[in-house]
């Protein structure tokens, strides 16, 4: 056993309060960029539905002007009497962006700022995770702290990992928000000095059974946020659609409520394989620990409850028809049995996995 070196400890805390404070200034160029370009694309709607009213008034003096007389180009470069629709306009202009997600030509500095700054965060992270893991001599996920703080560290990641192949960068507000709270409540809430491991954790299982679940947490919360999203959005379009007024024009930065959905059902079942694995993993070290593989401990049937609501989602989905907010909710509710089980069940409820650190 590795001899705990609490000045490793303490840099580690400073390297936490660093990218705390990196993500939250992060945090504000992200919802910088989602106000700021929606102004700028109101700006080109007033501009394009101005256009279009000159080029209309102007199609029609030209007509009125020349009865009998051959055809008179219009100020816009269209033909008179050719019916060519305007350049832009209100019904012209995406309501969104793009399904694909792919990255457009347009440059939006603040969020190129976002991303810089949570790279610069997670670089900032990485610190706090090594050394945590030097000062304490084994992998830092041993208690609620180290658990919070290594799965905010794997979902900021995973979320730039993901930037590389997709535009998801309307998620940065969320994401890095959630991050930024993970950290402040670890922090706040559940403050753990280094130390060592608890009996029961020493085992090489705690590396297998505890990486996949912090890498399955973490999907899960990209995809909570992009079901929280797919929710305002889905309300957004519905209320364009019935000729009602675009009062939350931020969204439009934001795909379509299908491409939404399609995209966090692709994420949720990868992340429903690893929380399988993650069952049967916590099965085999139950047994190894304690001689049996199953007994109804309060964080083992949590652990079940969570695998059964996504193996819900995804058959009522994928067999059902169930899609659309009726999906959404059944992710979300997913999400929030993740939270419940890591809080309520570890802090209140009293079973063998009682080793919380607090």
């Amino acid at each position: 056993m590795f001899p705990i070196n609490e000045t490793m400890g303490q840099y580690s805390e400073l390297f936490m309060l660093l990218a705390a404070a990196t993500y939250t200034v992060a945090f504000v160029a992200f919802a910088w960029d989602l106000a700021k370009s929606s102004k700028t694309l109101q700006a080109v709607d007033l501009k394009a539905a101005q256009a279009a009213a000159v080029a209309a008034g102007t199609k029609v003096a030209v007509a009125a002007g020349s009865v009998g007389s051959p055809t008179t180009a219009s100020a816009t470069g269209a033909p008179a009497g050719s019916g060519a629709a305007p350049a832009s306009g209100v019904a012209g202009v995406d309501t969104t962006a793009g399904g694909d997600m792919r990255y457009s030509s347009v440059r939006r500095a603040p969020a190129r700022v976002g991303v810089a700054l949570a790279i610069l965060g997670v670089l900032i992270h990485a610190a706090g995770v090594v050394t945590r893991a030097i000062g304490a001599g084994r992998v830092p996920w041993g208690n609620m702290y180290e658990f919070l703080t290594t799965g905010a560290f794997v979902a900021a990641a995973v979320f730039l990992l993901a930037l590389i192949r997709r535009d998801l960068r309307f998620l940065g507000t969320f994401v890095i928000g959630l991050v930024t709270i993970m950290l402040v409540a670890a922090a706040v809430a559940y403050p753990t000095p280094v130390g060592h491991l608890v009996p029961a954790l020493q085992s090489y299982w705690l590396v297998i059974h505890v990486s996949i679940a912090v890498l399955s947490s973490a999907l899960f919360t990209l995809t909570f946020a992009m079901s929280a999203l797919q929710l305002v959005q889905s309300h957004r379009q519905k209320t364009l659609a019935s000729g009602g007024a675009d009062k939350l024009g931020f969204m439009r930065l934001v795909p379509n409520a299908l491409s939404l959905e399609n995209l966090s059902y692709r994420i949720n079942a990868v992340a429903f394989v690893g929380w399988t694995f993650t069952l049967m993993f916590g099965a085999i070290w139950a047994e190894k620990a304690w001689g049996r593989f199953w007994g109804w401990d309060t964080k083992e049937v949590w652990t079940f409850v969570i695998w059964v609501v996504y193996a819900g989602y995804l058959h009522a989905r994928a067999t059902r028809g169930w899609t659309g907010t009726r999906a959404a909710w059944l992710s979300i509710v997913g999400y929030l049995c993740v939270v419940f089980n890591f809080t309520i069940v570890n802090q209140f409820f009293n079973g063998l996995h009682s080793y919380s650190g607090l």
